[in-house]
């Protein structure tokens, strides 16, 4: 018997019903595979921040901003490629697990869970890349340039006010969840790069705020100043505020609530009430 083959994309009711049992099939994972793709997710989102921060270097006065940001953000995209392709489970885009618990499809106590899991496995994977990263000193190529951009990255962001760092927080997020959304509606490996390309080319180039990237980009930069004192001492920059306290409570903290509103309410909260409610 013939399999029927569709190359057309699912239009968006789809969507929403693939988002949804998605949704429930992340809610029932077991503990440990739940854990090991979320460390292997923030290893992917992780490679995107030593890519955009190896592009990023050195392109101060040479290229026109925008353009920096633009390349910065495009080469970005490698982390979430990487997590939809190859399959992890990414904090920022399981907020999208709303649409499902909207439907009273999973319980409260399931999408806490999923979250707290994830986000904890997320962190685990990017601070051992920051590891791998230091140790392999790839921060001192080009005479060092990368490695002042790392600090100069996770300076500014560790200097941000708590509601600044939310709002970029929330608008980071919807970018996030759309990529991801749009990603429901492929039905090839193509599709799936071609839809993650521009919402995160656009969440990086505009200065968005990532709470897994920020895992990254911020403890690679505490780390070189704590490890390597005479190597951010020569970049010249003002590192005072480069403290894990500053990182918590300056821009984990609110950049996560801020990703969460941006995700469950303003992208899988919408979605569910325009496609969902009714059922």
């Amino acid at each position: 018997m013939a399999t029927e083959v569709k190359i057309d994309a699912i239009l968006p009711s789809g969507m929403a019903k693939k988002a949804e049992y998605i949704g429930i099939s992340k809610a029932e994972m077991p503990f440990m595979n739940t854990l090991m793709l979320a460390v292997m997710a923030g290893g992917f989102i992780a490679l995107g921040a030593v890519f955009a921060t190896t592009v990023a270097a050195g392109q101060s006065g040479v290229v026109p901003y925008g353009i920096t940001k633009m390349l910065v953000g495009l080469v970005f995209s490698l982390g979430l490629i990487l997590v939809v392709v190859a399959g992890a489970e990414l904090f920022t885009g399981n907020n999208l697990i709303m649409m499902a618990w909207a439907s009273k499809k999973v319980t409260t106590l399931q999408v806490l869970r999923n979250w707290g899991i994830v986000y904890l496995g997320n962190f685990i994977g990017s601070v051992l890349l920051v590891v791998f990263m230091f140790l392999s000193r790839q921060y001192t190529f080009g005479g060092g340039v990368i490695g002042t951009t790392a600090l100069s990255i996770a300076n500014g962001k560790v200097n941000l006010d708590f509601t600044q760092a939310l709002v970029l927080g929330v608008l980071c997020n919807v970018l996030v969840c759309l990529a991801v959304w749009l990603t429901f509606s492929a039905r090839s490996t193509t599709d799936k790069i071609l839809a993650v390309i521009f919402p995160i080319t656009a969440f990086v180039a505009a200065g968005f705020e990532h709470s897994v990237a920020n895992m990254f980009f911020v403890p690679m930069g505490i780390m070189i100043k704590t490890f390597d004192p005479a190597f951010a001492a020569s970049t010249g920059l003002d590192l005072t505020n480069l403290t894990w306290n500053a990182f918590l409570l300056h821009n984990l903290v609110p950049v996560t609530i801020g990703n969460i509103i941006g995700g469950s309410i303003l992208v899988a909260g919408v979605y569910w009430m325009i496609f969902l409610r009714n059922e």
